[in-house]
């Protein structure tokens, strides 16, 4: 008898979630399922898989409309709790950064190079209803003749605020350490001297590009679950490049694809969105961020049950190789490993400390698992997926 091959569309499977007939599962659960049943079985009784990642997203900000003023004006500097936004846009338009720091931090003050509250903070405040601070200047022009505008304002009163993100969910990165005589502070944490600590920020098999590797169902349209509220990926993210190291089940060795995603901040929530200072670094964003992945055939179901021990990445000497532009790997480890507490590099047995968190992964997974069965959430079909040559099209 002829094998039968499974094959669904993005069509059939939103008149599924519709009917309330929907077979949803999160990844972690996907895993354990192909692993019991194999991949042809899964993709016969799987649907959707969910997905999530909770971690700093530093290439984050939002894009905010503050409205016009009487008489009008054409901003040309704008800071909000004093942290400037970039206002080249138009008259009331600005991008808020989430890296970019206070003016007039305190902490500053006292450790130069030191910051507590920045761009990630002031969206943190927007989305937990918090009225914050915005001043805007112009030179004036004879359509915007106001040169000064000062007002408090809460994320109802902005006539737009749109959370626009230019590179999120990296799929797979580097594992961290230190290999001088010193401390060291990063955008991936506090590194000890003499490989004290490696760190990592990746929730692995429930990362979402991790389960689709070759980005069959992930493009333009991609309807997502961002910040507490739906959101979209838009294109694909700055640094987006497709992986050449690849693990036989098609999982990236090293960092490679990255998505662009958007949605309205009005819809989000300060517990998916919350603002980060990291020791020696700066200002961040941690990002809310769940892909749901359809399970349209056979391939697809072997690719989202992809385990923690499946999935490897790299540790690169962040003291002495990554600041000059050099990227040779330490070791391979798998995300068992690192999820374990400790792996071994050269024959040094270092902690792990993960700066994505797991639990709040599992949540987005699960939430996103929710909105859909219950009929809250269809999939988004893409006009074109992720590129998969280097540097997008």
């Amino acid at each position: 008898m002829a094998r039968q091959v499974v094959h669904k569309s993005f069509q059939e499977i939103n008149a599924r979630i519709k009917s309330g007939q929907v077979v949803v599962v999160t990844a972690e659960e996907m895993t354990k399922i192909v692993k019991d049943k194999g991949p042809e079985a899964a993709a016969r009784e799987i649907d959707v898989v969910t997905t999530g990642t909770f971690a700093p997203m530093c290439s984050s900000g939002a894009l905010i409309n503050f409205g016009h003023s009487v008489p009008g004006i054409k901003a040309s500097a704008v800071t909000i709790n004093n942290v400037p936004a970039y206002a080249g846009l138009a008259a009331v338009d600005c991008y808020l950064g989430a890296t970019e720091p206070c003016l007039d931090d305190p902490l500053n003050k006292v450790y130069p190079g030191e910051f507590n509250y920045g761009g990630g903070h002031v969206i943190q405040d927007l989305v937990a209803g918090k009225a914050v601070y915005l001043k805007a200047t112009a030179y004036g022009t004879d359509c915007y003749p106001n040169r000064a505008l000062e007002k408090k304002v809460t994320l109802n009163d902005l006539p737009n605020a749109i959370l626009c993100n230019p590179r999120n969910g990296y799929q797979n990165y580097n594992v961290a350490v230190n290999s001088t005589q010193k401390t060291i502070y990063t955008y991936m944490g506090t590194l000890k001297p003499k490989m004290g600590n490696a760190n990592y920020c990746n929730a692995g098999e429930l990362s979402p590009l991790l389960n689709d590797p070759y980005y069959r169902t992930i493009g333009l349209g991609t309807r997502i679950f961002l910040g507490g509220g739906v959101g979209y990926v838009t294109w694909h993210g700055t640094q987006h490049r497709f992986a050449v190291d690849r693990a036989p089940n098609g999982t990236t060795l090293r960092p490679a694809g990255t998505l662009w995603v958007m949605g309205d901040l009005k819809q989000m929530s300060p517990r998916w969105l919350v603002g980060v200072s990291m020791q020696g670094y700066g200002c961040s964003l941690a990002v809310g961020l769940g892909v749901p992945i359809p399970i349209l055939n056979e391939e697809m179901a072997r690719c989202t049950g992809v385990s923690d021990q499946e999935i490897f990445t790299q540790v690169i000497d962040y003291g002495q190789d990554y600041p000059n532009g050099r990227s040779e790997s330490l070791a391979q480890v798998s995300y068992a490993e690192l999820k374990s507490g400790a792996i071994t590099v050269r024959g040094q047995t270092i902690h792990t400390v993960p700066l994505s968190s797991m639990v709040r992964a599992r949540e987005i997974a699960e939430t996103l698992k929710g909105w859909i069965r219950k009929g809250e959430f269809l999939l988004g079909e893409p006009q074109f997926t992720l590129p998969m040559e280097s540097g997008g099209r």
